[in-house]
């Protein structure tokens, strides 16, 4: 959800730029481009407020640079440009070497880098993200590097079927190290690039210790790597945890979001994602992070991110997108919806500040574009709801509105006096056999509300002294008689500040996620 204040607010931030500047990397899932070049960062040991970048390219030129954006934003994501750089240089005219830039100007925070091709915006290379967290005392903070969690679980594999995860995404951003295994069992081998590979040769989970350095300085972390090994023959993923986050303009309002993003989805160990507010390339550094697929469409702030392969892309419908994700082959498969509906008019502001009659709100839900929104996904996903006694069919998002499940004769005096509104965002999704995760594990809205909207907000961001309704917007629908629900949460972590002393919150969004456990 947005409020038109906090897209002010994000105006007066010197950091980042407006999210109206920002574009979405347009990307496939299973083809990623191949660059001529590749930039990387070197470890500063100098103590200098400078970055130290090394580069390779092709061909030279005099005028070929490197420019540093926000990473919320504002950066050439589709080779054009969209704002300027807040640093930049040119390169050496050579086709290889290094650059220093001064970024002793920026504020503690998450940069991209891009080398960029003969004053132009076309990219020399795969961007490089940044994160500065000591910049103002005497050091940009880069200089240590390691693994961002102690201990990760990977996706499944399988006794006697190859194996192959990635882990080079999971250092401080920017680096480049060698990995090396140090423990485990035989049949696991570590790259020197990071990749994890081999045959399982036995039933037993494996776990392996791997050690990360920095050639140049010699600087090394370590991570403990579990991959859960299923027997021969049986189903390589018999469980699935699917999430829904709301990323609120990719978790660019809370310092050192990339690591404190990263840390909560490992120790979520979900499967699925199902993103909001994901403009920029955020779901391409998430997925990256996490050795992890990902579709990415090529406008809207939708992305979903997945450990095992997406094999289908069913495109764009409205407010809404869906793939097709193979979890073992042909055997197992599930299709995974995302959306992120219209934001205003909001049906409990409606209700609880103004006192709207149901006949009148409900008018205005399609005013929101939330009604046509939900009938056109669902329409786009008909087939698939059809067919889903053979590929079970997932949805999940921010709907923007809350559930009729939710608005009962029991809540009516938290719901402002209201009761039995049938939003239509929940109830449509009910009448094509859609089924709420959330309320079948969770089936009293009294004792379990499941509040996803706000964390952060108390009170309403108008300023009236108002208190902001508490709802439950996002959702995780299912169906398909595979799919068996066992357990459904919303969840947030540490306890975070509201909005105004939410900067150095652990929790890096405005809303709290969903996350659902299936049997299949």
């Amino acid at each position: 959800m947005l409020l038109p204040s906090i897209l002010s607010t994000a105006l007066s931030v010197l950091l980042f730029l407006s999210p109206t500047l920002t574009h979405a990397i347009a990307l496939p899932a299973s083809q990623p481009p191949v660059y001529e070049g590749t930039l990387s960062l070197i470890a500063d040991t100098t103590g200098s407020k400078e970055l130290t970048f090394s580069y390779s390219i092709v061909s030279s030129a005099k005028n070929n640079w490197v420019g540093i954006y926000p990473a919320s934003g504002g950066g050439p994501v589709e080779e054009k440009y969209v704002s300027n750089s807040l640093v930049w240089k040119y390169i050496p005219d050579t086709t290889n070497g290094i650059v220093k830039l001064d970024v002793g100007s920026l504020a503690n925070g998450e940069y991209i880098a891009f080398l960029l091709a003969k004053d132009g915006y076309k990219w020399l290379s795969k961007p490089v993200y940044v994160s500065l967290q000591n910049n103002n005392n005497g050091g940009n903070g880069n200089n240590v590097v390691g693994f961002l969690v102690e201990t990760v679980t990977l996706k499944n594999g399988r006794q006697g079927d190859g194996y192959s995860a990635k882990i080079a995404g999971l250092v401080t951003p920017g680096y480049k190290p060698r990995f090396e295994k140090l423990s485990g069992d035989g049949w696991v081998s570590v790259s020197a690039d990071g990749v994890i590979s081999g045959v399982p040769d036995r039933t037993r989970d494996s776990t392996i210790t791997i050690r990360a350095t920095i050639p140049t300085t010699g600087q090394s972390s370590t991570l403990k790597a579990m991959i859960p090994v299923k027997r021969s023959g049986s189903s390589l993923v018999p469980d699935l945890k699917v999430m829904t986050f709301n990323l609120w303009w990719g978790g660019t309002y809370v310092n050192n979001y990339h690591a404190k993003q990263i840390k909560f989805i490992i120790s979520t160990n979900v499967d699925i994602i199902g993103l909001q507010e994901a403009h920029g390339g955020h779901v391409q550094r998430l997925a990256d992070a996490l050795g992890w697929y990902f579709w990415q469409p090529k406008s809207g702030d939708l992305g979903i991110i997945s450990r095992y392969p997406i094999v289908e892309d069913y495109g764009l419908a409205n407010a809404s997108g869906g793939v097709r994700i193979s979890l073992d082959g042909t055997d197992q498969q599930v299709n995974f919806w995302n959306m992120h509906l219209g934001y205003d008019p909001y049906g409990p502001y409606d209700f609880c500040f103004d006192k709207m009659s149901v006949e009148k709100v409900l008018q205005r839900e399609a005013q929101s574009g939330r009604t046509p929104q939900i009938v056109d996904t669902l329409k786009a996903m008909g087939p698939q709801i059809r067919q889903a006694w053979n590929i079970p069919v997932i949805l999940v998002g921010d709907a923007n509105a809350p559930s009729h499940l939710d608005w009962t004769e029991e809540l009516r005096s938290k719901n402002c006096g209201y009761a039995n509104i049938p939003w239509p965002t929940s109830t449509k999704p009910a009448e094509v056999g859609l089924i709420d995760s959330f309320r079948i594990a969770n089936p009293n809205p009294v004792e379990v509300p499941g509040i996803t909207w706000s964390p952060i907000y108390p009170f309403h961001n108008g300023g009236t002294g108002k208190v902001e309704p508490q709802d439950r917007i996002d959702f995780i629908y299912h169906t398909g008689s595979q799919l068996q629900v066992v357990e459904s949460k919303s969840l947030v972590v540490g306890r975070p500040g509201v909005h105004g002393s939410h900067r150095d919150n652990e929790w890096t969004s405005d809303h709290a996620v969903v996350v659902t456990s299936y049997k299949l």
